[in-house]
């Protein structure tokens, strides 16, 4: 079309009209809007009655087994939902949720294609509220006002703060944060649980003091609606907001997608990813409890500017380790940035299927049937300490299986499969190249943040063939790639027990060696057992460690740089109580050599102070995510008659209730009665801790503390808890 213009798009959104209105990067760093019209679309079956509707239709050429054989254009709005809701259920439908996603897609165009990290205008936001009971803020009580907004950009703090605690100020006050946004014009607006307190805590305010909160770009307001997300094993609902013409990023929940894998984030609050990632040290920053947030406002302005100022610069260091990557994925699929941040991979892949076959007007299949196939390769050899420790890993097995197996998904008929596969791994290497030879620091990070990109999308390649949702998913073909990465991990162990070396650990793509020949000169090794591959698949040397603790299958410590690193969530388990995580890392250290510790005293001194009843409860208690709210959690278990779980049953005593989705913490009481009860009957916040009506129970704890002994005692065989005071040295006889 001839006014879609090539300058990198930094804000799309289609009105209410069908009008795709855009804002775009001039090459001179500023910013200018244009629209166009767009006609929403769907794909269905030619045999739909279309008449009712004011519709362009479109037939596609393909096989006769492919059933969405059209594609439906609407002139409005109005016309494209009329369809969606009246349309012939028993016929095939798809459409695209996002209508802004959908014209990315229909004009095969990028979201900040060819811009950096660098060109891009990132607002950071945070609020501080009043609270009148001094519990959490609640924006419905009038009193509970906004006392402060904080936002930065390009390193400068912009600090807004209420003039007295009247209706006038307030307004007045949220009329200064409108107009420096639509000032700033920023393309991100991030803030760290920006979704569930911040916009939603202002859009309420705004809304009881009868501000037009106009904070979008195309003078257009923020849209809120709730909805899910899954990270992991848990979902969790949230209220979403979409600011039109802007994207939102929640740093809270980038926290949690980068700890999909790693599992090693103790907590995903400000103060604690702050600390996890070295942004902060608990001396360099500002502390208030939110409680004491109004006094401090009101006593110590200085004080509380400072506490806001290190918030604004926590989040904005956040964003710049979280974004780039996103920014980087957007230039490869059709999708805004914050559709990327919010949805799966497998939307991801689908996306770019789709892309394709509309573009070459061609027919798409349904949903193939799923099942559960065989997956990969993850076993524990050994169990123990282990010296010289060497980690090998197939370089991007399963693309790799991909590329080399030459196939396609049964339904794929146009083979775009594997050449999208095989594009997006040569820009992968292109962009690792770069990453490593630029000279300029930005240049690196940029090229960095792209070639991880890639890596991500490529991962999902294998994935997306096995979701049951996948429209282009094929389970035999995922079944046969798992099944050769099987083969190839066998034949790479064969070869290394037959060089001598002793198979610690595998799992899906690397191998684990203890290998005191080869721990100097582990290339060497690698040379030797690199010929058996399969042309195209590559084994790389990922590391060496001094020692190896080996637990069991995907849990491990290991060694490196005289620091103990752990794998596995049997081992680093979030939900673990504190006080049993110290305990579990003071074995393992000692073990691995870490540490000299009087392990015997420690156990001891630990179970004296816990029956004293004088343990810090703060490390007696566990915390947990919440996948349910209490009112849906209580009518749960008043529907099934059973069900019933500790960490419920807490949040069903908090005031006020959390969140689905909110983590909380909670310790065990004493029974009553006489008998033993279960757990769920003894659970109590830990914030309504009461030493004398509900204090905890010591046996619980010790006994608590006794089983993570037992646990570790296959690893540690002379590992004995102190159930009578021992003698020195008892507890290890060496």
């Amino acid at each position: 079309m001839s006014d879609i213009h090539s300058d990198p798009i930094c804000g799309l959104w289609i009105s209410p009209d069908a009008e795709a209105k855009i804002c775009r990067i001039s090459p001179d760093g500023g910013r200018y809007e244009f629209k166009t019209k767009f006609e929403p679309f769907v794909w269905t079956s030619s045999a739909m009655d279309t008449d009712d509707f004011e519709c362009i239709s479109e037939r596609l050429e393909g096989p006769k087994n492919a059933p969405l054989d059209s594609v439906l254009r609407f002139s409005s709005r109005k016309a494209y939902d009329d369809c969606a809701k009246r349309r012939d259920k028993n016929l095939p439908f798809l459409r695209i949720p996002s209508l802004e996603n959908q014209f990315l897609l229909y004009h095969k165009r990028r979201m900040f294609e060819g811009a950096r990290y660098c060109d891009l205008k990132i607002l950071s936001l945070d609020i501080e509220t009043n609270s009148a009971d001094g519990a959490f803020s609640n924006p419905a009580r009038r009193e509970d006002r906004i006392l402060a907004f904080g936002l930065r950009q390009d390193g400068q703090n912009h600090i807004l703060e209420l003039a007295d605690f009247s209706d006038d100020s307030e307004r007045q006050l949220i009329l200064k944060f409108r107009d420096l946004v639509l000032k700033l014009d920023p393309d991100i607006i991030v803030g760290h649980n920006i979704f569930q307190f911040d916009l939603a805590y202002i859009s309420k305010r705004a809304a009881m003091l009868e501000v037009k909160l106009d904070i979008g770009r195309f003078g257009a307001q923020p849209a809120f609606r709730k909805t899910r997300i899954k990270i992991a094993e848990r979902t969790f609902e949230y209220q979403r907001c979409d600011i039109p013409g802007r994207t939102i990023a929640d740093t809270l929940i980038l926290a949690q997608l980068y700890d999909i894998s790693l599992r090693e984030m103790p907590s995903y609050s400000l103060k604690e990813c702050a600390l996890f990632f070295g942004i902060s040290e608990k001396v360099d920053r500002t502390y208030i409890s939110g409680s004491d947030i109004k006094n401090v406002f009101a006593d110590d302005r200085k004080r509380f500017r400072a506490y806001l100022s290190d918030d604004l610069r926590e989040t904005d260091a956040l964003a710049s380790i979280f974004l780039p990557t996103y920014i980087a994925q957007i230039q490869n699929i059709p999708m805004t940035l914050q559709e990327c941040m919010l949805r799966g991979t497998g939307a991801k892949v689908e996306y770019l299927f789709l892309e394709k076959y509309l573009a070459a007007r061609a027919r798409l299949p349904e949903i193939p049937p799923s099942r559960v196939f065989g997956g990969a390769l993850s076993a524990s050899y050994e169990v123990g300490v282990f010296r010289n420790v060497l980690h090998y890993d197939v370089a991007s097995l399963y693309p790799s299986i991909m590329v080399y197996l030459q196939k396609c998904p049964a339904n794929d008929y146009l083979n775009v499969f594997v050449d999208l596969l095989r594009g997006l791994r040569e820009e992968r290497l292109k962009y690792k190249l770069l990453a490593k030879t630029a000279s300029n620091p930005d240049d690196r990070r940029e090229y960095s943040a792209r070639q991880n990109s890639f890596k991500i999308l490529i991962n999902s390649f294998y994935g997306y063939l096995g979701l049951a949702t996948a429209r282009f998913g094929d389970c035999d073909l995922a079944e046969e790639i798992t099944a050769t990465g099987r083969e190839i991990l066998n034949a790479l162990m064969g070869r290394f027990r037959d060089l001598g070396c002793r198979i610690l650990e595998a799992d899906t793509d690397g191998i684990y060696i203890s290998a005191p020949e080869y721990f100097d000169d582990p290339h060497k090794l690698l040379d030797k057992v690199s010929d058996i591959l399969p042309e195209g698949i590559e084994l790389d040397f990922d590391g060496k460690y001094p020692a190896m603790l080996c637990y069991k299958a995907k849990n491990y410590a290991l060694v490196e740089d005289g620091k103990m690193h752990l794998k596995g969530s049997a081992l680093r388990s979030r939900a673990m109580e504190p006080y049993l995580k110290d305990i579990s890392n003071a074995i393992l250290e000692i073990e691995l050599g870490l540490s000299s510790e009087d392990l015997s005293g420690r156990l001891l001194r630990e179970k004296r102070l816990i029956e004293a009843g004088d343990y810090p409860l703060e490390r007696l208690a566990k915390s947990e995510y919440i996948s349910l709210s209490p009112a849906a959690y209580e009518a749960e278990v008043l529907r099934a008659g059973k069900g019933r779980r500790a960490a419920m049953e807490a949040a069903c005593l908090m005031d006020p209730r959390p969140k689905a989705g909110d983590r909380i913490s909670y310790y065990i009481t004493k029974s009553s009665g006489g008998k033993k009860q279960p757990d769920w009957k003894r659970a109590r916040p830990l914030s309504g801790y009461d030493t004398a009506s509900a204090p905890y129970d010591p046996g619980y704890y010790v006994d608590k503390l006794r089983d993570i002994c037992e646990r570790f005692s296959e690893v540690v065989p002379d590992l004995r808890f102190p159930d009578s005071a021992p003698k020195q040295g008892e507890l290890f006889d060496f």
